[in-house]
Order: C-alpha cells, then structure tokens, then sequence
C-alpha cells in the first residue's frame, strides 16, 4: 500500500508531490513540519493543512 500526503485546500507543493512505502513515513514528514508547534499556538493560519490518504488503484508489484 502507498500513501500521500494532500492540502486540504487542493493546492499542490513539494510535499504533496511525495508517495510513501508506508504511513510512518508521511507521518514523520509531518511531524517534521509541525512538530515544533504546540498547541497553545494556536496560529495555524500561515499553515497549510494536510492529511495522509491512501493511494487506490496501486499494484503491490
């Protein structure tokens, strides 16, 4: 199984551009992007939002 990482908004960039083997994968990539905000923040609105999906349709090949 392969995942991505989408925008919320629909836009696309270098992060969304990235398939994954595997979802601890996407998953570090994003911690690595919002790790260093605590939610106290609370400011998220410079900040895209993003979410890891699985990629249908993709052979196990």
């Amino acid at each position: 199984m392969k995942y991505r990482i989408i925008r919320h908004d629909g836009e696309e960039d270098e992060i969304t551009t990235q398939e994954f083997e595997n979802y601890d994968d996407a998953y570090e990539l994003l911690e690595e992007i919002y790790g260093d905000m605590c939610c106290s923040d609370a400011d998220y609105e410079d900040r895209s939002y993003y979410e890891i999906v699985v990629l249908h349709g993709q052979s196990n090949s």
